[in-house]
């Protein structure tokens, strides 16, 4: 995986004593909850607080209008048609209008647009259908907000509209009765993050008009997973929203989510848990087939029929993974046989029948792996190429999409995640103009980063800390589990788990032994050796075993200590930018001591199979990222060394090399006019 930048948190430590001497709490962690931003008393008392606080639903605009029109086909028994998203958020948006209305005596009915067929939101050919039904309201959640044309259909055909949405709105509304969306300007909201089954729960605890624990007690279960599946930020309502679901799921739990639960019954489940075992399950039903599976496993009462419909969910999401690692595959395959495709500031690749349900997810993969933006396109039989985009904080591909308009057909989407359609023979030009945009307005990428909450003694590590930090929880989008750096770590030992998928380490201090696993990562791909001293970004939770609790560490980034950040992202940047644009000075030639110095450890280690950049981390003080790869190249070149993938091999060569004359070296010289 590519290399991430650690960043600090920092917290003003008199407010933060402040704080812990008025709230009677923790001073550590009274100084993470400042460190977060949480640095007002009301602000800070909300969030350590318990108590159930939601603001009024008619601070939203049209709401009032809402409940009207809803109420109106109420009494006058019409039928309602609710249109939801085929992805976790929509499928629970879906369930609580639909359970709640259908608990109104409501004639209504749903229908959740195919991932495939038809895409996302309203479709003409889908609002002839509810038509059909005899419909006369569409209440939309999770989508609707940019249905401009199809709001206007759905009048011409004598149906009205209610849309309840959370994405961003444009400058112009869709026709409806009410539109309601937390991120209209003329709300009267101070909080606007929520979810689309946070704004369908506002909007049901509008139609009650009263009794709002009756519909916690109901609904808060499916608002918590639409909350956590969404991720978006778990602070104020959404905080309350999921702190109150986790006690309904794990006290009380409703036939769908113990049949879930059954997988492990006797475990307290998480936000964490929720986020990583249950939503992917409900999204790979729509991902892979139709999402109405997973609607109907969420809204039955029927214990039997929900353990049924969850091993369908299973099923799916076995199948979800499997084509996900055979597009990854094809993805590593296309970038390994052509290494300037990941060379680019924005990485595009794109294949023949790759799923789009998936693509998103094989994106994310190539944003973790190369620390870059990337676009991974589907190319279906008839050349449309349909493509999923993630990015890194501080680049918006939704900006850097929108300056491409010339070469697609339609996108959508936000600054992290976009979606873009165009044809097969203008992705050649997209990825040309997509990275020129990089390069003209960024000097430098913005790359991933690690945040880090503090950095901490290896003897604080104990369960009374991981009791501590459970006022931090729910966590989640802008409220994640703490990270602590623990810095020039002796690394004693290192062992594999589950046949080298993951690591087992002991990291030593002073005395101090901990006990470190990181998952997910191969023990033959561990660049460190024993004597090694390591910086560790960890995490701590309370493990539950044969009755015994015990200090889990997990590690979540690891490096050498005597690594220079700073160092290596300016260097790495003037290498691809010699390699995309051929800006060169000297700084970049390695000259004859440099090349000498990567030979002798190339040979002192019978090369070397963890990567250049691992390399580099272990060389830095003696030379630059350019001059280390120019100087590999020019050993490839000459025959001294093979390159396969990430491992180096040293190769029997008995003739003397010169490798000025490489070239590789002689074209460097020639760019930067030197002898």
């Amino acid at each position: 995986m590519a290399h991430k930048k650690w960043v600090l948190r920092k917290a003003d430590r008199a407010l933060a004593n402040d704080f812990s001497e008025k709230f009677n709490i923790d001073p550590f962690i009274a100084y993470l909850l400042v460190a977060r931003g949480i640095d007002s008393e009301l602000a800070f008392s909300d969030f350590i607080s318990e108590e159930v606080k939601l603001v009024s639903p008619f601070d939203f605009k049209d709401m009032k209008e809402a409940v009207e029109t809803i109420n109106s086909s109420l009494e006058n028994n019409e039928k309602i048609c609710i249109f939801g998203d085929y992805d976790c958020d929509g499928v629970t948006s879906t369930a609580i209008m639909l359970l709640y209305l259908k608990s109104r005596g409501a004639d209504v009915f749903h229908y959740i647009p195919s991932r495939e067929g038809e895409g996302y939101g309203l479709n003409l050919n889908a609002i002839d259908e509810i038509k059909s039904k005899n419909t006369s309201l569409i209440i939309t959640v999770d989508n609707g907000i940019s249905a401009i044309e199809e709001a206007d259909y759905i009048y011409s055909l004598g149906m009205k509209l209610v849309v309840t949405d959370h994405h961003q709105p444009s400058q112009s509304l869709p026709k409806a009765e009410a539109v309601v969306n937390p991120h209209r300007k003329d709300n009267h909201l101070e909080f606007c993050e929520y979810c689309g089954a946070g704004v369908a729960f506002k909007l049901i605890c509008a139609l009650e008009g009263g009794n709002i624990d009756k519909l916690i007690d109901e609904y808060i279960d499916l608002v918590a997973i639409g909350t956590i599946g969404d991720v978006v930020p778990l602070v104020n309502e959404n905080r309350v929203f999921v702190r109150e679901g986790l006690k309904r799921i794990n006290t009380n739990p409703k036939p769908p989510i113990k049949a879930f639960k059954d997988i492990n019954a006797d475990k307290v489940y998480s936000a964490n848990d929720i986020a990583f075992q249950l939503c992917p399950k409900i999204n790979a039903v729509g991902r892979m087939t139709h999402a109405n599976s997973a609607l109907e496993f969420l809204i039955s009462d029927d214990y039997v029929e929900c353990s049924e419909r969850f091993k369908e969910l299973l099923g799916e999401n076995t199948n979800r993974q499997k084509e996900e690692m055979r597009i990854l595959e094809d993805v590593n395959l296309k970038a390994a046989e052509n290494p300037a495709l990941v060379l680019n500031r924005v990485v595009v690749i794109a294949g023949e029948g790759y799923h789009q349900g998936v693509v998103g997810i094989v994106a994310s993969h190539i944003v973790e792996k190369y620390s870059k933006p990337a676009i991974i396109i589907g190319i279906d039989e008839n050349g449309i190429a349909r493509g999923s985009a993630r990015s890194v904080e501080g680049f918006n591909i939704f900006e850097a999409i929108n300056a491409c308009t010339d070469d697609i057909i339609q996108f959508g989407g936000h600054p992290l995640a976009a979606g873009v359609t165009l044809k097969k023979e203008n992705i050649e030009a997209f990825t040309q103009h997509i990275n020129e945009y990089a390069l003209n307005n960024f000097e430098i990428m913005p790359v991933q980063t690690l945040t880090v909450d503090s950095m901490l003694s290896p003897f604080y590590l104990s369960l009374d800390l991981v009791n501590s930090l459970s006022v931090l929880e729910p966590y989640g989008a802008a409220n994640p589990q703490a990270v602590f750096g623990l810095n020039k770590m002796k690394l004693i030992s290192v062992s594999p788990m589950s046949e080298g998928k993951h690591i087992r380490m002991e990291l030593e201090k002073r005395g101090k032994i901990i006990r470190v696993v990181k998952f997910s990562s191969p023990y033959d791909e561990f660049p460190y050796s024993n004597g090694d001293y390591l910086d560790a970004a960890v995490r701590v939770s309370d493990n539950f075993f044969n009755g015994k609790h015990y200090l889990s560490v997990q590690a979540v980034d690891i490096r050498l200590s005597s690594l220079d950040e700073e160092k290596y992202f300016k260097e790495k940047n003037a290498y691809e930018l010699y390699l995309r644009l051929g800006k060169a000075d000297e700084s970049l030639y390695p000259s004859r001591n440099i090349c000498a110095e990567v030979y002798r450890y190339l040979s002192a280690n019978r090369g070397y199979k963890f990567g250049i950049e691992n390399l580099y981390f272990r060389l830095q003080d003696k030379l630059s990222f350019s001059q280390l790869n120019f100087a590999i190249k020019a050993f490839e070149e000459s025959g001294l060394v093979s390159v396969l993938g990430d491992e180096i091999k040293m190769n029997d060569i008995k003739q003397k090399v010169n490798l000025e004359d490489t070239a590789v070296l002689k074209s460097l010289r020639e760019r930067m006019d030197i002898e």
